[in-house]
């Protein structure tokens, strides 16, 4: 009997790693360790939250999409994301591995959205997939099921590349975009003369003025600011460093939502209309902030920085739960099918609340508190960490965290206690919480502990991001009835 007549279906896939060979079971560890570094590929790429969450949301489709090749328990997205038609799957009578289709896959689709990365970046990509790789060729599979599921994987990447190109995104890099005036409006407070490089060596950093994303305020060379000193070419269309003097993507709204079949499915109240009178809605707004930076703790403050998840110095706010992701595999024992579940729903409902919460921002304008505390209040009010590069309402740590805590309290569980590392290298020590809701509400909270959020940004932009999240989870069936 030829090995074609042999397969044998095991554990949610086709299994047949040669003549009478069964395939090992896919481990688990292999999506966590993607899911763990994209923290780091961020943080050395220095982009912006909303182009970050962008990057994680391709690269977790090439992920599931790989796995649910030939497999019996994973559905595709083909036909629940709009617009998406991966390749057909080859023949049952020609199996692939599904981890390797899915290395293949992620190898295409991070080669291409990392095009444009700092070498140290794209050379760190191609170690941690060759050492998957390798890890998977060693358990004996065949020659022809490796040859056939890489082909099939950069096929199945191509095609995610190319739905990609399709989301708009290519056509906001070179878009122009007029601030607009007014005392109501937000303007950006952090000018060039505000920062000086916060590590400074003779051997390769540089001092540039002309590159605001290589400085940091004087005397607060710590984790008050979170910028890096290393510029990028300013011929870098897709990856550009974040520019804390100017405005963080505001085209971003207009980009093809995921989930979302409207970018404002999910409304929000509108901000109460702007006023310095004492009494008004917007003046209590001011009054709350400015009492919450006289009673900062330091407990608070340990918050404030703890989830600051500035570009530059971290993986921003969609590196940071993926990396808390990456810990539930381990921690709640997922199995590999469940693992890239997590990384699928998780980092389409983050990439959806930046686009959704990025319009409500560039639609609303909304003046940030420093701006108006240093009008209304005290004129020499400082916020604990400096102000965003991008309008107020929402909270964009509100919107994404409510959305992924959602989630993740679907997936895995409600009240699931968990100690989260992720900032350990940046010096913070390991803290626990008593579930998922918890560490996204203290993800809120410290917004206005930082003083660069009102209370009616996190409030409502938590509300967003939990009718982002319930859709994700109704909307992406990723599991064969």
């Amino acid at each position: 009997m030829s090995c074609h007549g042999r397969l044998l279906l095991v554990a949610g896939g086709l299994a047949l790693g040669g003549c009478g060979r069964q395939l090992p079971p896919a481990d688990p560890r292999f999506v966590a360790e993607l899911m763990q570094n994209q923290y780091g590929w961020i943080r050395s790429e220095r982009i912006s939250p909303p182009v970050a969450s962008r990057v994680t949301a391709y690269a977790a489709l090439a992920v599931f999409e790989g796995l649910a090749t030939q497999s019996t328990t994973l559905r595709s997205q083909s036909g629940q994301l709009a617009g998406f038609d991966p390749p057909p799957a080859p023949p049952a009578d020609q199996p692939v591995d599904r981890v390797i289709v899915a290395l293949a896959a992620e190898r295409v689709v991070l080669d291409t959205l990392f095009r444009e990365g700092l070498p140290q970046t794209q050379a760190a990509i191609a170690t941690v997939l060759d050492s998957l790789r390798a890890s998977r060729t060693a358990l004996g599979i065949a020659e022809e099921v490796v040859a056939r599921s890489e082909a099939h994987g950069t096929v199945l990447g191509a095609a995610i590349i190319a739905w990609a190109a399709r989301d708009g995104f290519d056509t906001t890099r070179a878009k122009p975009w007029v601030p607009q005036k007014g005392r109501a409006v937000w303007v950006n407070s952090s000018g060039v003369d505000d920062y000086v490089p916060q590590n400074l060596s003779g051997a390769r950093d540089l001092v540039s003025f002309a590159n605001p994303s290589a400085s940091l305020k004087p005397g607060e060379a710590s984790e008050r600011a979170l910028i890096v000193n290393r510029p990028k070419s300013d011929a870098i269309a897709t990856l550009r460093a974040i520019n804390p003097a100017g405005a963080t993507e505001p085209w971003w709204g207009t980009l093809r939502p995921f989930i979302l079949r409207r970018v404002d499915e999910c409304p929000i109240p509108a901000p109460p209309p702007y006023s310095e009178s004492t009494g008004s809605a917007f003046h209590q707004e001011g009054r709350a902030v400015f009492e919450a930076s006289r009673q900062l703790t330091e407990e608070k403050r340990r918050i404030v920085l703890y989830w600051a998840d500035n570009p530059g110095q971290t993986g921003t706010p969609s590196g940071h739960w993926l990396a808390i992701g990456s810990q539930m595999v381990a921690q709640r024992r997922l199995d590999a099918d469940a693992a890239a579940e997590l990384f699928l729903v998780v980092s389409l409902a983050q990439a959806d609340a930046f686009i959704a919460g990025w319009d409500v921002k560039y639609r609303t304008m909304v003046v940030r508190p420093n701006t108006y505390l240093n009008r209304v209040f005290d004129r020499r009010w400082r916020p604990e960490i400096i102000t965003p590069a991008f309008p107020e309402y929402p909270s964009g740590h509100s919107v994404q965290s409510a959305a992924v805590a959602t989630v993740m309290t679907r997936l895995i569980g409600d009240s699931v206690a968990f100690d989260d590392s992720t900032n350990i290298s940046i010096g913070h020590a390991v803290r626990r919480f008593s579930s998922f809701r918890a560490a996204a509400d203290e993800a809120g909270i410290s917004r206005l502990y930082g003083g660069i959020h009102f209370p009616m940004a996190i409030t409502n932009g938590a509300s967003l991001g939990q009718c982002i999240g319930k859709l994700a989870l109704e909307r992406l069936g990723t599991r064969r009835r």
